[in-house]
């Protein structure tokens, strides 16, 4: 049985409780609270709560720490977990430069802890057909692809953190991440790339992105956005390979070859679990945590993602943020 403490039980910490009580082999028995509510909050999820982490490791029998808190609360909480013997699984983005990246991943080493970054698109059916359709080359080279992640500006930012520079990131770090880490893990590092970006006055962060990432032979372009109207959640892509067209419009993946019928690819999810923030129900999160929890059981580095991708995608978004 794998037991798990999560540190910090808002939004993403409940959708990854959630996840845990239907993963077989793993039960969540602490959680780490900053205020009263959040310690009441525990105790209705028959969680101890405690003011640290230092406190839960030294009461609870504890395998892995989960850590869901505010971007710029990572680091801290990262290596203290790891400083405490445990392995860590830590949300995305894991930090908002590639030297905090870098000495956590260097702290997990040295230690022998393994160390998880939740980059969850990654885990989505979707994702994995197009990762399937790329690393096979079974239609051929990929010549463009374009992505693509739209909504309406976030509301449920406490204290609104989400809109602090110094805190989140803003919009690269905390939508266009999902975007840029997949097409990191599909094409490997951008020889180049170039953006542009707008704000209505008097806003202190931008609010639309469009970036031109350039391969060898092969042009991506993403384009991400916080628009300030009531503006629906919306997540999609398109590659063009050199014998097919693979196109996600949000809900379907479709297939285009020269002379066959169009081909729509069954996306029945696993376990959709309801996520009660800006996110429809999903399974992408029941199948990224059993991943987690299957490399803990059996002591390996997840073969999903590694460092440099995810060093890699910190360096470029950090390099934008510095650019406005």
């Amino acid at each position: 049985m794998v037991r798990i403490g999560i540190v910090g039980i808002g939004g993403m910490g409940s959708v990854h409780y959630d996840n845990y009580k239907l993963i077989d082999g793993c039960k969540v028995v602490a959680a780490v609270c900053n205020s009263p509510q959040s310690k009441e909050k525990a105790r209705r999820l028959n969680l101890t709560p405690y003011d640290d982490i230092a406190s839960m490791v030294a009461n609870e029998q504890i395998d892995v720490i989960d850590v869901c808190t505010p971007t710029y609360l990572h680091k801290e909480h990262v290596l203290e977990s790891l400083n405490q013997g445990k392995h860590v699984i830590v949300e995305k983005p894991m930090a908002l430069c590639r030297k905090d990246a870098e000495e956590m991943f260097d702290v997990a080493f040295e230690k022998n802890l393994l160390l998880f970054v939740a980059q969850v698109v990654r885990f989505t059916r979707e994702s994995e057909i197009l990762h399937d359709a790329v690393k096979s080359g079974k239609y051929g080279k990929p010549l463009d692809g374009y992505f693509a992640r739209l909504t309406g500006c976030p509301k449920w930012s406490k204290d609104d953190w989400l809109f602090d520079k110094q805190k989140s990131g803003v919009l690269p770090f905390d939508l266009h991440v999902h975007d840029l880490d997949l097409i990191i893990s599909l094409f490997g590092k951008p020889k180049n790339f170039t953006y542009t970006n707008c704000a209505r006055p008097n806003v202190n962060y931008k609010e639309h992105y469009r970036f031109n990432y350039t391969f060898d032979n092969l042009n991506v372009a993403a384009e991400a956005a916080w628009f300030a109207v009531n503006y629906p959640f919306r997540a999609s892509w398109r590659v063009y390979f050199e014998r097919a067209l693979l196109e996600y419009d949000g809900e379907k993946v479709m297939l285009y070859q020269p002379d066959k019928d169009p081909f729509c690819y069954d996306l029945q999810e696993e376990a959709v679990v309801s996520t009660g923030i800006n996110l429809p129900a999903t399974d992408m999160f029941y199948r990224e945590l059993s991943h987690f929890i299957s490399c803990i059981e059996k002591g390996v580095p997840s073969n999903r993602f590694n460092r440099e991708q995810i060093v890699t995608g910190i360096e470029i978004m950090e390099e934008i943020l510095k650019g406005e």
